[in-house]
């Protein structure tokens, strides 16, 4: 992965065309190989008969600009669907594949998501501007089939609390406009109906109004819960869960927020038992775990200083954290991506940079459904979700 990168997020804005003009494809696709291939990566005949990715890609994105709920946005907003259209199937040619006869992209929706974080990254795109238009990515097929789940309010709620549904089913319906298939009227259909179902619940243009953050997390956490309930709040202990990349400068922030929480430091326990951070963390993290069950069962406060730069990471510990009552609050960290590295490299005990360039990769900032509260340190801005 190179994070160098010539393009920026104003030349990024300067290519949406205003309404009522074309886009310029010449210049939109000279900008990332990533859509260059688009052109070369086949579609299943059945639900593409326009052909290769790359056409599709060009489909939604002209759908798009001719809807009248696109043209009425503010320009900001604008911008972010329609870089959602560009990219929405960027995941694709790493996904392809065929099977049986048929032509299958699977998961190219998560996939996609996390090339397009990297593709803005490297831009230097806003963050929260770069998070909204990936957790667009990656929801971009929910209102197709959202009704046909068993529980479509439960998908909804968690939905919004990651991104604005009126857009994404603003997306749905160019993307649906964007293809030749037999069931084209059936998928604006269900779109229709998938908007509807946001905003009978109230959370297409925001997300759900939760009574508290425990009526959240108590809702998310367990089957059948009734989402409008209001439970009693008791907390056994408040834990800080940190997540950001190696160098982004958790410990500072730990020091100048949080000085005198205890702290549970992955990087000390590895210190401590002598694992390089090239090797397998599983006795590390177990010993954190142990550490962390002492505090809980304590009722005592406590920082986990780790990455914990996926959701799968970091719903290991938060897991634990609530099922002894804690109350949450993820601190996400995120300087600019070149920093991290310098930052990195100016540590006492320097991360391997192949090692960052991997978590990078896997990268995902956390969101409304992991905890009761999410701050995000980031460029110019620090906010509480």
């Amino acid at each position: 992965m190179r994070l160098n990168s010539s393009h920026s997020f104003q030349q990024l804005l300067d290519l949406v065309p205003p309404v009522g003009q074309s886009p310029n494809w010449a210049a939109l696709w000279g900008l990332w190989p990533e859509l260059g291939v688009l052109d070369t990566c086949p579609q299943d005949p059945i639900h593409h008969g326009e052909g290769d990715v790359g056409t599709h890609t060009r489909l939604v994105v002209e759908a798009l600009l001719t809807l009248p709920g696109w043209q009425i946005l503010d320009p900001d907003r604008r911008a972010l669907l329609f870089w959602t259209a560009m990219l929405h199937d960027i995941g694709k040619p790493a996904t392809t594949r065929h099977e049986a006869g048929r032509i299958t992209s699977r998961g190219h929706s998560r996939v996609g998501a996390a090339i397009a974080r990297h593709l803005l990254g490297r831009a230097r795109v806003p963050f929260h501007w770069r998070e909204a238009l990936c957790a667009l990515i990656r929801s971009h097929q929910l209102p197709f089939w959202l009704l046909d789940r068993p529980d479509p309010p439960r998908l909804a709620i968690e939905t919004s609390l990651t991104c604005r549904a009126d857009l994404l089913c603003l997306h749905a319906q160019a993307d649906a406009l964007g293809r030749i298939c037999a069931d084209q009227a059936a998928i604006l259909d269900n779109t229709a109906l998938s908007l509807a179902q946001f905003e009978e619940l109230g959370c297409a243009d925001q997300p759900f109004d939760f009574a508290s953050d425990a009526a959240r997390i108590e809702y998310l956490n367990r089957e059948g819960r009734d989402p409008t309930y209001a439970p009693h709040e008791q907390f056994g202990s408040d834990v800080v869960l940190m997540s950001g990349l190696p160098g982004a400068g958790k410990d500072t922030w730990i020091v100048r927020n949080l000085p005198d929480l205890p702290m549970i430091s992955l990087d000390e326990i590895r210190g401590e038992m002598g694992v390089p951070p090239s090797a397998n963390q599983g006795p590390v993290a177990q010993e954190g775990m142990a550490r962390a069950r002492v505090f809980l069962h304590m009722g005592q406060g406590f920082v986990w200083n780790a990455t914990n730069v996926t959701r799968q990471q970091r719903a290991r510990l938060l897991n634990l954290f609530h099922s002894y009552g804690a109350r949450t609050r993820i601190v996400y960290i995120e300087p600019d991506w070149q920093e991290v590295f310098v930052q990195n490299r100016q540590r006492k005990e320097a991360v391997p940079e192949t090692v960052i360039y991997a978590l990078l990769r896997k990268l995902e900032p956390p969101d409304l459904r992991e905890a009761h509260q999410v701050t995000f340190v980031v460029p110019k801005t620090s906010e509480t979700g």
